[in-house]
């Protein structure tokens, strides 16, 4: 036997192997890579002015860490507090004018007053506090998960920028590429994940800002909410709803028919409609070519918009973080295969 076939064989058992031992962290090593791409010009930055990569990479990783842990542990803490506070009358008013509704619906309505009757003739407030507990138990165990891959993300990411430039010397030597098409393929997907990074945080706390001043002039914890808010508007169609829904509701529950509208109304016109079916593909655009300022290497800003929906949509959470990521990798690859095409004609 060759010894490049045994060296051969011993890396393919390696590789088989190293995938069965980090399969757990394979997304998220994914992530904190896709988001070390994306924020390379903040670690650019901070090397600058620090003269140390380390001092870079660590400031960078705790910027991250500050983004993710300090929203939700902020909900989390406001939240528990609020169902601690929570009155059992509250829950007798909810369970009074939903069996009122279901009794005696608007004209409008009554068509469908035999399916609904059907749908909640059980309704009752031990199963309206069963479904609270377990949506407060559902949270919880989000949440749990949530912080955990978040902080391995952010420890993943410190060793992204910290061994960046190591690792893609690395990967160009591993593969043969010529600096052209390393240059190429790193440029593209580092613009565009930094197109998609920035647009997210931006649209996130654009429609949270706004839901949180709503309901902020109803009286309630307007930056709870809105950081609530942020969060649901990354889940593609039913997103916002999750959040004004159970606000319109109560509202009702409470009398206050007002009130319950116009949360109704302005979530799904003006956010919904207006700020993240319009205004998001906006922000994605300036970003694209105000920020980033790069011709030669914008990806239209639909192409983003969608690749962000799709992800969400199949991969969850991360998804808004992976669909640009594959959209944009598969679509330098065809640039390069035109590349050699033009080559070899």
């Amino acid at each position: 036997m060759k010894p490049q076939y045994f060296i051969a064989i011993l890396f393919a058992t390696s590789l088989y192997w190293m995938y069965l031992l980090y399969t757990p962290f394979l997304i998220i090593i994914t992530i904190a890579a896709l988001l070390a791409i994306s924020t390379s010009t903040i670690q650019d930055y901070f090397e600058v002015k620090l003269h140390s990569n380390f001092l870079a990479a660590l400031l960078s990783s705790l910027l991250l860490a500050l983004l993710f842990f300090v929203p939700l542990g902020y909900f989390l803490t406001s939240f528990t507090i609020w169902l601690n506070h929570l009155e059992p009358d509250t829950l007798h008013r909810v369970e009074n004018y939903i069996n009122g509704f279901i009794k005696n619906p608007p004209e409008y309505l009554l068509f469908l007053k035999p399916y609904i009757s059907d749908s909640f003739q059980t309704i009752n407030i031990n199963t309206i506090t069963a479904n609270v507990l377990s949506m407060v138990a559902k949270i919880g165990t989000f949440s749990a998960e949530f912080l955990k891959n978040a902080f391995l993300v952010v420890v993943f990411y410190f060793f992204a920028l910290h061994n960046g430039k190591t690792i893609m010397t690395f990967v160009e030597h591993a593969l043969q590429m010529t600096v052209k098409e390393s240059t190429l393929l790193a440029r593209e997907l580092s613009s565009v994940m930094s197109v998609v990074f920035y647009s997210i945080i931006t649209t996130a706390m654009f429609e949270g800002a706004l839901f949180g001043i709503a309901v902020s002039f109803m009286g309630y914890n307007g930056l709870l909410f809105g950081i609530m808010y942020g969060f649901t508007s990354l889940i593609p169609v039913v997103g916002g709803a999750l959040m004004w829904l159970p606000f319109m509701i109560y509202e009702f529950a409470l009398g206050d028919a007002t009130s319950a509208l116009f949360i109704a109304l302005y979530s799904v016109v003006i956010i919904s409609i207006g700020a993240d079916t319009f205004i998001k593909p906006l922000i994605i655009k300036w970003i694209n070519k105000k920020l980033l300022n790069k011709d030669d290497t914008k990806m239209n800003e639909l192409v983003i918009f969608f690749a962000i929906i799709a992800g969400l949509t199949t991969f969850g959470f991360w998804g808004m973080i992976l669909g640009p990521a594959i959209t944009a990798f598969f679509l330098t690859i065809l640039k390069l295969f035109e590349a050699q095409t033009k080559e070899c004609d």
